[in-house]
């Protein structure tokens, strides 16, 4: 019988997380200016969680569905009033932190003003600026019989206002503050390094602009909008698929709203009329110390670039210690499997291994998935080159990875008029797999080599995200991979595999397989053990199956960065399990499945998460780790994961997470990482 003290509600799980990364705003063993990075990152978190899964929860709750969610049996309404509830703890918090933050920012000379800190002569100084500068810029609606509430911009910055008249009392007057025109800080020539935020000035002098009115009461008000859209299920089969992605972006902008921000307290009147054309409720009005958009925190970053002690060291990613200086991988993998580790070792060799090939007369074939590209994309220029040279090249570009589909649009039209056979997705499945194969023919004999990874194909992600890639000529993943593309190429899925896992149809039932197997071992009395490294974790199936795990007396340790729908430490259920989620310079990426100890161990590198839209929503690849010192280098790491006693926070009995005590010798597995790398490439050097 099921015991919902096991389990946590994914989206509460989910603000514990970003609550994660709001302390590491707060703490003050970082940099001050990767501090204000840190806070950024929460405000975004924020607005896509609020985009994306309360969105969710709002349709569920005006389609007045009342299924209950499958761990916490909590409907669509109860978890967003606690969402509500759980955010505005969170948003007070974060205005303490922005508070603290300024404070060090000003020690630095940099000031934030308003306009009561301001002598005579800047404010006559700021008001000429407004008037000459500002005023002729601005959209001004006052909402009336003629003139309907206007449509708000998703995030937009919009001053408010309640105005009156000897005969009129009530209207509400909107400026948009964020037209991309004017600068965001205003800078005060008196004293350097002294700005206004543009948007503080406009709402000053909100009497210049609505001169016949009384301003009766105003604010800065920020809408978020749900950005939750399916977009198979408004496919348009009259239009061919890219323009119809193209469509689905536009009209994600327009959706209705889920949240208000707002910079102070305003009249009841006007919030209620807000309210009212806007179609929310009181408790979705966030009412903010701070201000409502954190973009301009990195122009204080800019400013501050000469003093590096504000700043995280320089790290550079090394030579992969695979390689010796000035070996090819291409060349390399043909001998043994080859491992890289990103961000500490260098995407550069992977990029050279399609360079080469795109040149190589041996190579036939290049295929690839691609998901999120960065903007300026040297593996899409590869790819590019590779089929200006005659080479056979299947890409797979998936138009549905969220907000980045107008970037992914972009370089599949590029890739098509380069000659590429490009594939847009499945119906009713992202592909997120992280896959390449490239086909070479050497006397005679055709062989693969064979890219599996955890992370995307993008060189920008590959500085700041840790993952793993695999590169291998093994027959047997090779022909796996073979049939997953084949497969795609038809618009379907693989129903079998013999050495890769792959969702939708051959992972999840693989990983409860091995799970299985382990819980046997341990009700023979053999030390039984399952290691995990995530970003998130909310399938059922396999949570249900980790405590039965647990129960058996299965040893399970799992890294979890994010959402973790388990709650370890139940006595007679979780008692056996341990989690920790690790917050800090760098994103922790890669997924890591190791099941069994000594002969029975198993260990795969995969790009899904336990969560069901990657286990049965989405095709996913797993690869098995069969060479012995990359299997020993893989347990290492984990390891050390489980070492961190810096910025490892461990999950408690009531769901709450603390700091790992860091004892007499602190530990930041991140940093030693960095410090291998360097000490690997140098080594490696100096052989040579």
């Amino acid at each position: 019988m099921e015991d919902t003290r096991c389990y946590q509600n994914r989206e509460l799980s989910w603000l514990k997380f970003n609550e994660r990364v709001l302390e590491e705003a707060a703490d003050t063993n970082n940099p001050l200016c990767e501090r204000l990075s840190f806070l950024s990152i929460f405000q975004s978190n924020l607005d896509e969680f609020f985009m994306v899964r309360v969105g969710s929860l709002h349709d569920m709750m005006l389609l007045k569905n009342e299924v209950r969610e499958n761990k916490t049996q909590m409907t669509a309404k109860e978890q967003i009033h606690a969402i509500i509830d759980e955010t505005k703890r969170l948003t007070d918090k974060k205005d303490l932190v922005y508070a603290d933050l300024m404070d060090s920012v000003k020690k630095e000379r940099i000031i934030l003003v308003k306009f009561q800190d301001l002598t005579e002569q800047e404010r006559e100084f700021l008001e000429k600026y407004f008037t000459q500068e500002i005023l002729p810029l601005l959209s001004t609606i006052v909402v009336g019989k003629k003139q309907p509430f206007p449509f708000l911009v998703n995030k937009g910055l919009y001053a408010i206002a309640l105005l009156g008249t000897k005969n009129d009392k009530g209207k509400i007057g909107i400026i948009p503050c964020n037209a991309g025109v004017f600068e965001r800080m205003v800078e005060i020539p008196s004293r350097p390094n002294c700005f206004m935020l543009t948007e503080e000035c406009i709402l000053h002098f909100l009497p210049k602009v609505f001169e016949k009115y009384k301003i009766q009461s105003k604010a800065l008000i920020r809408v978020t909008r749900n950005a939750d859209i399916d977009a198979d299920s408004i496919y348009d089969e009259d239009l061919n698929y890219r323009e119809h992605m193209a469509e689905v972006v536009k009209l994600r902008k327009k959706l209705c709203p889920v949240r208000i921000e707002i910079s102070r307290e305003m009249d009841e009147r006007c919030i209620d009329s807000i309210c009212d054309y806007l179609g929310l409720e009181k408790n979705q009005v966030f009412l903010y110390k701070s201000p409502l958009d954190f973009s301009f925190l990195s122009t204080i970053q800019s400013r501050l670039r000469s003093k590096p002690e504000l700043f995280y060291e320089k790290r550079v990613p090394q030579r992969p210690q695979a390689l010796a200086p000035g070996e090819m991988l291409l060349d390399k993998v043909m001998k043994e499997d080859v491992l890289l580790s990103f961000p500490f070792e260098s995407i550069t060799p992977f990029l050279n291994m399609l360079h080469e090939a795109a040149e190589s007369p041996d190579v036939v074939s290049i295929k690839m998935t691609l998901y999120r590209l960065a903007k300026h994309s040297k593996v899409v220029e590869c790819l590019i080159e590779a089929a200006e040279n005659g080479k056979q090249v299947d890409v797979l570009v998936e138009l549905k990875a969220r907000f980045d589909e107008e970037n992914n649009i972009e370089w599949s039209r590029r890739l098509e008029d380069a000659g590429c056979h490009v594939i847009y997705g499945i119906d009713g499945l992202k592909v997120h797999s992280k896959l390449c194969q490239i086909t070479r023919k050497c006397d005679g004999k055709i062989v693969h080599i064979t890219q599996i990874g955890t992370g995307n194909y993008n060189e920008t992600t590959s500085r700041i995200y840790t993952d793993l890639s695999l590169i291998t000529s093994d027959e047997e993943i090779a022909r796996d991979a073979a049939n997953v593309f084949q497969a795609l190429s038809l618009g379907d899925v693989v129903d079998e595999t013999n050495a890769l896992m792959v969702a939708p149809k051959c992972l999840q039932n693989k990983v409860i397989a091995l799970i299985d197997r382990e819980i046997e071992a341990a009700k023979s009395g053999q030390k039984a053990y399952i290691g995990l490294k995530l970003n998130s974790l909310t399938d059922k199936k396999i949570i249900d199956k980790l405590i039965e795990a647990s129960q058996s007396g299965v040893t399970v340790e799992m890294v979890i960065r994010g959402i973790c729908c388990l709650q370890s430490k139940v006595p007679e259920y979780t008692n056996n399990i341990r989690i920790i989620s690790i917050v800090g310079r760098y994103l922790e990426h890669s997924r890591i499945y190791i099941f069994g100890e000594g002969e029975r161990e198993e260990i795969y590198i995969s790009s899904a998460d336990f969560m069901t839209r990657n286990t049965v929503r989405r095709v996913e690849v797993a690869v098995p780790i069969r060479d012995e010192m990359i299997k020993l280098r893989i347990r290492e790491l984990f390891i050390s994961l489980l070492s961190d006693n810096v910025k490892a926070r461990e999950q408690m009995e009531d769901g709450s997470y603390r700091h790992v005590a860091a004892g007499d010798t602190p530990y930041n597995v991140q940093e030693e990482l960095f410090r291998m790398a360097y000490e690997n490439a140098n080594s490696a050097t100096e052989l040579h």
